[in-house]
């Protein structure tokens, strides 16, 4: 506890709100967005939303704020808000657009604020004057964000007419439906003023109660707590309780509190806005509580400089990026924080922040916390891990937990026994292109993998499902560990195995536990699938592309497809074609990145590297890289075609060219073929065309 904290003056924010500004509505219409931008205000009618044009759905994070933006981590952020957004083929909104406008509120459509769990983005809407943003849903990540902030946030389309007419809003507007411990955030203006009250004592944190079952075993009468999901036995453990303590008998979806939190992990996109967070309303020298806890990465940028633009090296990004680095391993330092940094004796890093937590740290029955959306990917071992923004971060640094409200679980059983050239890439493609999830029914829920077919998967492929759990838009994804947790415990770890057994007791989904959907898939009936370009909720089976797709790049990496088990996918498709007198095709280039350097050393063991470059591929360091247009494997131009192993493919992500994502069977297949195929594992070992 931070004494100076205790003392610190924090009061609510008034009852009623004026927002006195302009509206910008983002359509589908770049000319609709040009001409508001322009000085006019667009009509809209609220009680015939009929007859209003169409607004834009799944706006993404990197929408709103483009990854090379994001070396900003000031107020400058607030020239730069929906420079990537996409409508058509055109991006309507330049620098400084939106602050010159005088705007004070973003309307769109469905799942705003999907995909990454940059702060940066509402920040960026918050310095451009923007102070409430209404959409017909908002992703979780975000929407918390904007929370944390004081950034107000509503799904209420009535509320534009009262914005328009300089109406009074009374702040229950924005709170009526929300938790209580949410309500307070937003009254406060924040989480870390809420925090403050919080420490002071004067907000009202609700009690979890459990309702206990009564069962009868003959005469016995025995009172057992309610039945569980895994996720909710996992957030029992952690919540933190009247007294303080941590744990709870029981907890239900809707129950909100804090939860205390095993690790607490950045890298270095986030990292260093957060540490001038801590710095600026804490204190200089004020010290993290637990840095034992906390883990730092450098590995999103540590290749930027190969494929970064003139135009941007001129606009001073590059020199921006290296600041990231410094400041992350200044605060580390500083605080005695553990930082996977950089290589000393060669370009690359130590590995990716997921990677690297799945192989060395997360153990089952856990709750992580890190500042990118994909920190479910150690969910693959029964843990309960998920994304927080960048005042979550710095937050938890102070009080070593995070504020929860527990979700809904959804169920989904992929039975039966999948195809050899199927892989846990193609299941999460198909799961993302089902009408629930692409509607946004899966939203802020726990996505929990189950059925024979999954536990069938390696903890490696079960990492690709828990990951892109983050594209589902899911609070988390879990499987329920077993003995092929277990195993990777003690083969990866070196853990004893009684003691590796004894972590995964309980760690079970009771057999009456509640979901608010299940989902049933049979393996059996599935093949390989891509989604095509501009969102990974765009898939069809490769076998149903209308005409062959011609692809220039193909690149396997990043924490979703770089890990142990794709290289051995990599590796195969490679060998087979060696084996045929083939090699990678003349016009295509093929990209392989580690996950981290556990992973390069495993290829090396097992000879892929050879079998890599025989074959024509280029092998890459860990980092981030392609996946976030920091590294090789981005397209340079818009026609440009890739077929790429990772989680997301949002227009502009990883350059402007047409992105099919797909797996890494799929990825190395095509990179022979020298456009989209299935790997087909018959006797002949044919490549067979889409």
């Amino acid at each position: 506890m931070i004494n100076s904290l205790l003392e610190r003056k924090i009061e609510k924010r008034p009852d009623k709100v004026r927002l006195n500004g302009r509206i910008l509505f983002l359509t589908e219409d770049p000319e609709l967005i040009k001409r508001q931008l322009a000085g006019d205000d667009l009509p809209w009618d609220t009680k015939n939303p009929g007859n209003n044009p169409k607004l834009r759905d799944d706006i993404s994070t990197d929408e709103i704020t483009p990854a090379h933006y994001c070396f900003y981590f000031d107020e400058t952020l607030g020239e730069i808000p929906y420079l990537g957004l996409k409508c058509g083929s055109v991006f309507p909104i330049g620098r400084s657009d939106v602050k010159k406008g005088g705007f004070v509120c973003a309307v769109s459509g469905k799942r705003r604020g999907k995909g990454s769990s940059r702060e940066q983005s509402p920040y960026a809407e918050m310095c451009a004057g923007i102070r409430v943003v209404i959409a017909e849903n908002i992703e979780r990540i975000y929407k918390q964000n904007c929370q944390n902030l004081g950034l107000l946030t509503s799904t209420n389309f009535a509320l534009i007419d009262q914005i328009r007419s300089g109406e009074e809003i009374p702040l229950k507007e924005f709170v009526t439906g929300e938790d209580e411990i949410t309500q307070q955030v937003i009254e406060y203006g924040g989480l870390f003023p809420f925090n403050l009250a919080r420490m002071q004592k004067k907000v009202f944190l609700p009690p979890i109660k459990t309702e206990f079952v009564l069962e009868m075993t003959g005469n016995v009468r025995q009172y057992r707590t309610p039945p569980m999901t895994v996720a909710e036995k996992i957030f029992a453990r952690h919540m933190i309780n009247e007294q303080g303590e941590v744990g709870v008998p029981s907890v239900k979806p809707g129950d909100t509190g804090f939860a205390r939190a095993d690790l607490r992990v950045s890298h270095e996109y986030v990292t260093p806005m957060a540490a001038i967070f801590f710095e600026r309303y804490v204190g200089k020298d004020a010290k993290v509580n637990d840095p034992s806890s906390i883990l730092f990465f450098r590995d999103h940028l540590t290749f930027l400089d190969e494929v970064i633009s003139e135009e941007k090296k001129k606009l001073g990004l590059l020199d921006l990026a290296t600041q990231l680095k410094l400041k992350q391993q200044d605060f580390a330092a500083k605080q005695g924080i553990k930082l996977h940094g950089e290589l000393k004796d060669r370009k690359g890093s130590e590995g990716i922040c997921h990677s690297i937590v799945l192989e060395s740290y997360a153990l089952p029955g856990q709750l992580n916390i890190g500042s990118d959306s994909h920190t479910p990917h150690v969910g693959a071992i029964g843990c309960v891990a998920f994304g927080i923004g960048t005042t979550d971060v710095f937050n938890s640094w102070i009080t070593k937990d995070v504020r929860v409200k527990v979700p809904e679980s959804v169920k989904i059983m992929i039975r039966g026994k999948k195809l050899p050239n199927v892989t846990a890439k193609d299941f999460i493609l198909k799961i993302l292109s089902l009408d629930y999830v692409r509607s946004g029914k899966a939203l802020a829920k726990v996505m929990e993998y189950a059925g024979e077919a999954i536990e069938e998967l390696s903890v490696d492929e079960r990492a690709t499902m828990t990951n892109m759990a983050a594209e589902i838009g899911g609070f988390t994804g879990i499987v329920a560990p077993d003995r092929k947790a277990v195993d990777f415990l003690v083969e990866r770890r070196g853990m004893d195995r009684a003691k590796a057994e004894s972590m995964i007791e309980g760690l079970r989904s009771d057999p009456n536990a509640q979901y608010a959907n299940v989902i049933e898939l049979d393996a059996a009936e599935l093949t390989p699938m891509v989604a095509t370009p501009g969102d990974p909720g765009n898939g069809k089976y490769v076998r149903d592309l209308s005409i062959p797709v011609p692809v220039e790049l193909a690149y396997g990496g990043t924490c979703t497809a770089g890990k142990n088990e794709d290289m051995d996918m990599y590796a195969l498709v490679l060998a087979d074609a060696l084996k045929h007198g083939k090699r990678i095709a003349d016009s295509v280039k093929f990209y392989i990145q580690f996950g981290s350097q556990e992973t390069r050393d495993y290829c090396i063991r097992k000879g892929y590297l050879e079998v890599f470059e025989k074959a024509g591929a280029h092998v890459i360091e860990p980092s981030c890289g392609a996946c976030i247009n920091a590294g090789p494997g981005v397209t340079t131009r818009p026609e440009q075609v890739v077929i790429s192993a990772q989680n997301r493919n949002f227009p502009g992500r990883s350059g402007p060219g047409q992105m099919y994502l797909a797996s890494p069977l799929t990825v190395a297949a095509s990179a022979v073929a020298g456009h989209i195929v299935e790997y087909e594992l018959s006797a002949e070992r044919e490549l067979v065309s889409a």
